[in-house]
């Protein structure tokens, strides 16, 4: 009798977990739940919507949905149409691969006003996620305030100033390409508590702001040090490179494109300034000691319509697991949560890393699973069963392909796809 393994979650670490489980070669069967019609996650939704290079690791991936040990069960959310609990009693084992699609709280005062925006909604909005396309940000603000020096900051600021020829092979929804293209915005400002070394951007991501067409950018060379510090050979080296690649953009010189994205390090956000509707934000100048950034007294202020705080992802609670609400994350002894039940990816370790960093969870659970269980319950057929009994509408791999396919026919000119930007919509383009 084969193992049967359930994987919550299409992502990248489900999508690694599934094809280290097929690759093993054992008698195994595996079923993966997306609550959502279309698989891929964080790839999708995720992956700002000009990294269409990016975005192609989804053609390996369907390979591994491809699999004939492999059963892909879209619009299928756990918790909603099928619990944990009745999971894990259809199933020798599931495997959360959840991620974290929440965004972590910066815990200052005025986060709550109009025209601040977490950076996981902000992300799903421009990416036409179902969840977000309702969000409406008002771009019509001369100044944008980005919070946040990582790869997702950079993304956000990014494409607040795109231009509609950097935009056309791009999968960006209508209504958000339309708003960034009619955007007022002149400024976007990236602020980081801590300064270049401590950044968590990679080089690609900051090259590639030196290549826009209409906006220029402006570093304080005073924030850049002359090199990274005592760190670990291979840190170091990429630490250095950011340094570099950061002075050259600080030492060039300022023609007349419109738009102007800032780099503001050592300071850190106190408040969000406004009434009702965001109007500024303040900000501490900081000095960073032993990794830290330590507040100096210093204050500034900056104008502002629109806000996104980039600061970071959290996992949310699912019934019947474990949750750790400091960390954001289900509790795990590397991987293994609880007999038969296991995490991957986000949900297991926070949101850290690349794509590829998520392959090594799903090696690694999928050999717990091999040496901690055994083919005993009956998977799959029961699974479909409760599916069919509950009248759960999920969507095949075979459906998704049409669906995908789709999106692919409704382009125009350059886009790459044109999404369907809600459930239903997706559901009814296979009638």
């Amino acid at each position: 009798m084969p193992v049967s393994v359930a994987i919550v979650g299409s992502g990248p670490a489900g999508v690694y977990t599934a094809d280290a489980l097929v690759a093993s070669g054992a008698d195994i069967s595996v079923d993966i739940i997306e609550r959502l019609p279309s698989p891929f996650g964080l790839i999708r939704a995720g992956v700002a919507p000009d990294h269409q290079t990016t975005k192609n690791i989804t053609k390996k991936y369907a390979k591994t949905l491809d699999n004939e040990k492999v059963r892909y069960f879209g619009n299928v959310e756990v918790g909603r149409d099928i619990s944990l609990a009745a999971l894990r009693e259809i199933y020798d084992a599931v495997v959360l691969a959840i991620g974290a699609p929440l965004d972590r709280n910066p815990g200052i005062p005025g986060q709550d006003k109009a025209g601040v925006y977490g950076s996981a909604d902000f992300v799903g909005w421009y990416n036409g996620h179902p969840d977000f396309i309702d969000l409406g940000p008002d771009l019509n603000v001369a100044a944008a305030a980005v919070i946040g020096i990582g790869n997702v900051a950079i993304d956000v600021a990014r494409l607040l100033v795109r231009t509609k020829k950097e935009l056309a092979e791009a999968d960006i929804p209508d209504y958000a390409e339309d708003a960034i293209l009619k955007s007022a915005i002149k400024d976007v400002h990236i602020f980081g508590r801590r300064g270049p070394v401590e950044a968590k951007f990679t080089n690609v991501e900051l090259r590639e702001m030196g290549d826009l067409e209409n906006a220029e950018l402006a570093i304080d060379t005073d924030h850049i040090p002359a090199d990274a510090g005592d760190l670990p050979d291979r840190d170091k080296r990429l630490k250095e490179r950011n340094l570099e690649t950061l002075r050259q953009y600080s030492e060039m010189p300022r023609g007349d494109k419109p738009k102007t994205v800032h780099f503001g390090f050592y300071a850190s956000p106190v408040e969000i300034l406004g009434g009702e509707k965001v109007e500024g934000i303040r900000l501490e100048r900081t000095a960073v000691e032993n990794g830290k950034a330590i507040g100096s007294g210093e204050f500034f202020e900056i104008n502002c319509g629109l806000v996104v705080t980039a600061t970071g992802y959290r996992s949310g609670a699912l019934e019947g697991a474990p949750f750790d609400e400091k960390q954001g994350i289900v509790p795990n002894d590397d991987g293994r949560v609880d007999d038969g039940l296991y995490a991957v990816g986000w949900v297991k370790r926070g949101p850290s890393g690349v794509i590829s960093s998520n392959r090594p969870d799903g090696k690694t659970v999928a050999g717990h699973i091999l040496a901690d269980v055994h083919g005993k319950k009956p998977g799959r057929g029961a699974f479909k069963k409760h599916l069919q009994d509950n009248n759960v509408r999920f969507v095949s791999l075979e459906e998704w392909k049409k669906i995908d396919a789709a999106e692919i026919s409704n382009a125009q000119g350059s886009h790459p796809r044109k999404k369907f930007i809600t459930v239903q919509e997706m559901l009814d383009a296979l009638n």
